[in-house]
């Protein structure tokens, strides 16, 4: 006899169908599993085995032979230990033939026979519920699938023995709930940050148009501070992109109670961090620091301390909105839409500018610093902006009228903005950073004296064409933030300001 259990493998955050076929024939005492599985799928033939006996079963002196089809698509992960069991219990008839029927299942198995928590839950259930499927998980799962579809029926059995009393009317199930969402509020407030208003008005401009923004100052100016506040004045996640974040976190096994929150991601890897954390990858590819933030920030402090070859990594994810990990095998492609939010020294000592302050290396110890950074990764970064140091009397300072609830309204209205603008035109960008080169070109259109300006400061600042573009983008976000339909000449002579930094570095790199 044979038997058929429906469970999915994962490709980036797509869920491949894989159907388990199981069966139990006369021959020499064999258990045989193929279908081109990893280490942790081959080494499931123990747990199914010690999870069955601890449930009351033995497995009959027969051959058992396990496929996993199709043959040739890879099978990583030990989510196969559970339709691997259930498969095994439908052909020697612990289980109805036709109870399985119209299930995509996946979990893994103790040797006790409980159902362990897996990763990549969520874009499982979407598939299940695509196919018209129900989903059977491990309970530590189910409010993780919960949030795929109200219709779609859900079995979350915490053991072996509970899902079988189930399909035997002895213990019936409930639907499990969807994770709350995390409410908690955030402390960090832009109200903290004392002086540094230049700055603040960069980040808000930046959070307004979704732009990348590098921050160049000595140690302790407030750069991490500033950073650690963009969400806090961000928009909350669309229904969308909320659930385009929670598979990738799903496929990373980074959704530990099916909580989901609408407040945006704010990863800061370490400088530290290899290509394989950063950008994604491994023998096993998962999704990196990148991904993770997708519609939300990455923030690389010291970014002269991280890896050339890593930082020019980012490059094409800047671009594109998504990530390719390529392998001999299969290429896995996740998307990666973040806000690139970077800080760094003037110098490696840090103190380059400061008045009284001679360094021994003299003005190699800023131009080695710099050239660590190449100059296309520096021009992808619309807002360059230098942080000074903050003085005793800024410190002494009453706190400000304004914090991150006011800028947040005025971000949130720019959006609006931006977001019913690209309707009109019908494009699907959501902000002004992500529009196309001629979508921006038409509604940043500038005034005379801006194509003035703007003409001028292409020749003498030697702008690129994608420089001459984000300058754009950067003086459209910032009308929208005044609330004008033109792009004026103030508009332009701001945004031109946040470029000035990039001859400096770019010279030296």
């Amino acid at each position: 006899m044979v038997a058929f259990v429906s469970t999915v493998a994962f490709e980036g955050i797509e869920a491949k169908p894989v159907d388990v076929q199981v069966q139990v024939a006369p021959g020499l005492p064999a258990f045989t599993l193929v279908g081109l599985g990893d280490k942790a799928v081959n080494e499931a033939r123990e747990r199914v085995r010690a999870a069955l006996v601890a449930s009351g079963l033995a497995l009959p002196p027969k051959r058992i032979t396990i496929n996993l089809a199709p043959a040739d698509l890879p099978k990583e992960g030990s989510h196969y230990d559970l339709p691997i069991a259930l498969g095994l219990m439908a052909a020697i008839g612990a289980l109805p033939p036709d109870a399985l029927a119209g299930y995509t299942v996946l979990g893994e198995l103790a040797l006790d026979g409980t159902i362990s928590r897996v990763a990549g839950v969520l874009p499982a259930a979407i598939a299940a519920n695509g196919r018209g499927h129900g989903l059977i998980c491990p309970a530590a799962d189910g409010p993780e699938a919960a949030w795929a579809s109200a219709d779609l029926e859900i079995l979350a059995p915490t053991s072996l023995v509970q899902l079988v009393n189930h399909f035997k009317g002895t213990q019936l199930m409930a639907r499990p709930r969807p994770g709350l969402r995390d409410v908690t509020s955030d402390t960090l407030d832009l109200r903290d940050v004392k002086g540094q208003e230049t700055a603040k008005r960069a980040l808000e401009i930046a959070a307004a148009g979704g732009h990348n923004l590098i921050m160049v100052g000595p140690p302790g100016a407030g750069k991490s501070m500033l950073a650690a506040r963009l969400p806090s004045i961000l928009p909350p996640m669309s229904p969308p992109e909320l659930l385009e974040l929670a598979m990738i976190r799903s496929v990373a096994g980074d959704l530990a109670g099916g909580a989901l929150s609408d407040r945006r991601p704010f990863r800061a890897p370490h400088h530290s961090a290899s290509m394989a954390a950063l950008v994604g990858g491994g023998i096993r590819p998962r999704p990196g620091e990148i991904a993770l933030a997708h519609n939300g920030v990455l923030f690389l402090d010291e970014l002269p301390e991280f890896q050339p070859n890593v930082l020019d990594a980012l490059r094409q994810p800047l671009e594109t909105g998504n990530v390719s990990v390529a392998r001999a095998n299969h290429r896995i492609t996740y998307p990666a839409r973040f806000q690139l939010i970077a800080a760094m020294n003037p110098c490696k000592c840090g103190k380059a500018g400061e008045p009284g302050h001679a360094c021994r290396r003299g003005a190699r110890c800023a131009d080695d610093y710099h050239a660590r950074l190449s100059g296309p990764l520096l021009d992808r970064i619309d807002l360059h902006i230098q942080v000074g140091a903050v003085t005793a009397a800024d410190l002494l300072l009453p706190a400000p009228s304004e914090g991150s609830r006011e800028v947040a309204a005025r971000v949130a209205a720019a959006r609006d903005a931006q977001r019913a603008r690209f309707a009109t035109l019908g494009l699907d960008a959501r902000t002004n950073a992500e529009a196309s080169s001629s979508a921006i070109e038409a509604a940043a259109a500038p005034d005379a004296a801006g194509t003035r300006l703007l003409h001028d400061a292409a020749i003498a600042m030697r702008l690129s064409a994608r420089g001459y573009h984000r300058v754009l983008k950067v003086a459209r976000t910032i009308a929208d933030l005044d609330g004008s339909e033109k792009v004026g000449r103030p508009h332009l002579a701001e945004a031109l300001s946040y470029r000035t930094l990039v001859d400096k570095v770019a010279l030296a790199a």
